[in-house]
């Protein structure tokens, strides 16, 4: 069957330390209505293998973005990591995207917010990945019903990459790079996400950006709220996609 050039395409990129099945309870939710391609970041999932640099993650990102723009327009949505990735991506290819979604990606990486950064890559350096898989696994537990979490834990972390990929960030990426980014772009948080503190100031130099919290959820929006983090994502979607269309 052919393609239908009118249907939205998503491409997701997952947060740090996890893989790509962070995005599996929005699948179901997602496919009916769009394409949806995933994304592994290097070190992270079936690219553990690769060294994390912010310059093979704009390459990665923009394979799995060439790819799904044959089809379609292109949505492209990161969280955390995943979003300064993004973020990233559109500040080089822009015109490849029809829209941005940066879901709980809205702080600076510098001042306060980078220090704290700082010391989460240095507590994950010192525990191990013994000890920070024990933590997470029970954590995760005591968050999110078995039938919800088990498919993303199955995907693995993915530690190793961690103060490396947040330095990278740290140096690189600024709000400000998306000041002239022609496609509209969503930051979309958790009512509870510590990053949304950062909405104001990334208002100030992205002026266009819209803005959408997701009520009863943090920073792991995707995972707290997944009907309505989905439903936000959609609602962004076809609007770029009929944008994009000229409709």
């Amino acid at each position: 069957m052919p393609a239908d050039p009118t249907r939205p395409q998503l491409v997701l990129v997952h947060g740090s330390r996890l893989s790509s099945a962070q995005w599996l309870p929005q699948l179901p939710l997602l496919e009916p209505h769009a394409d949806v391609r995933l994304v592994d970041l290097p070190g992270h999932g079936a690219r553990a293998a690769e060294a994390f640099t912010l310059d093979r993650c704009v390459e990665v990102v923009d394979e799995a973005v060439r790819r799904s723009g044959a089809r379609g327009p292109v949505v492209l949505v990161g969280h955390s990591l995943g979003g300064f990735v993004a973020m990233e991506y559109a500040a080089r290819h822009g015109d490849a995207l029809a829209g941005l979604v940066l879901a709980g990606a809205s702080a600076r990486p510098q001042g306060a917010g980078a220090a704290a950064y700082r010391v989460v890559g240095a507590l994950t350096d010192r525990l191990g990945p013994a000890r920070m898989t024990r933590v997470n696994d029970r954590v995760l537990h005591r968050l999110y019903p078995a039938e919800r979490i088990d498919p993303v834990i199955a995907g693995g972390y993915w530690f190793a990459p961690t103060t490396t990929a947040w330095r990278e960030v740290m140096d690189a990426c600024r709000p400000a790079s998306l000041a002239r980014l022609a496609c509209p772009v969503l930051l979309l948080n958790g009512r509870w996400d510590q990053f949304r503190l950062g909405v104001p100031g990334f208002r100030h130099d992205v002026p266009a950006v819209r803005v959408e919290t997701i009520r009863g959820a943090g920073h792991l929006a995707n995972l707290d709220q997944p009907e309505a983090f989905a439903e936000a994502l959609l609602r962004f979607t076809r609007e770029a996609a009929d944008s994009a269309h000229g409709a």
